[in-house]
């Protein structure tokens, strides 16, 4: 702005010397004053124009990084929505877990109950046991006794019922064996 009043005081200047015819050195003086004025607004418009430039590179560089900045926003917001997901997956996971773990251990209680019920009642049954095991042997060692002289009664009344010529002979042999060894 000051360069333009420069300008236009130049002008008036020249348009006074040249309306009052005034001395020669008045209008060199003036001249190259009007030239300091030229230049400076030459190098103030080149210093803009440079000044300019820098800005619009900054400002390219300002949005290039603030493009990344919202890219990085962005990413960060997708990771952190999986990262969301995936600790809700979790919690639901621990929460299966704990219940099943509470469920396990539920039947772990009962089956110790169930075990403790089943040694007490195998100690009865053994106490049990061992009383009658005695009784037991001696009743089949009677049977046993009873039951084996039938038999071979048996053994022998189906050999005479049925004469067979060779295995006639061999049962004969056998239930004689037999009858000698009781």
């Amino acid at each position: 702005m000051a360069a333009f009043r420069d300008i236009e005081e130049v002008s008036q200047g020249l348009l006074s010397l040249l309306g009052a015819n005034r001395a020669e050195a008045q209008q060199r003086r003036l001249l190259g004053r009007h030239e300091q004025v030229v230049e400076r607004l030459l190098e103030t418009q080149d210093g803009a124009e440079q000044q300019l430039r820098e800005i619009l590179t900054m400002e390219k560089e300002v949005a290039q990084n603030l493009l990344n900045a919202k890219e990085q926003v962005h990413q960060g917001g997708v990771e952190l929505q999986q990262l969301e997901t995936g600790l809700q997956e979790a919690g639901e996971e621990d929460a299966h877990l704990k219940a099943s773990l509470l469920q396990l251990t539920r039947e772990l209680e009962e089956l110790k109950e169930i075990e403790a019920d089943l040694e007490r009642q195998e100690k009865e049954v053994d106490e049990d046991t061992t009383v009658t095991i005695p009784s037991a042997v001696y009743v089949a060692q009677l049977y046993h006794q009873i039951s084996w002289p039938l038999f071979i009664q048996g053994l022998c009344l189906s050999a005479t019922v049925c004469p067979d010529s060779a295995r006639h002979q061999r049962d004969k042999t056998q239930v004689t064996w037999l009858s000698s060894h009781c």
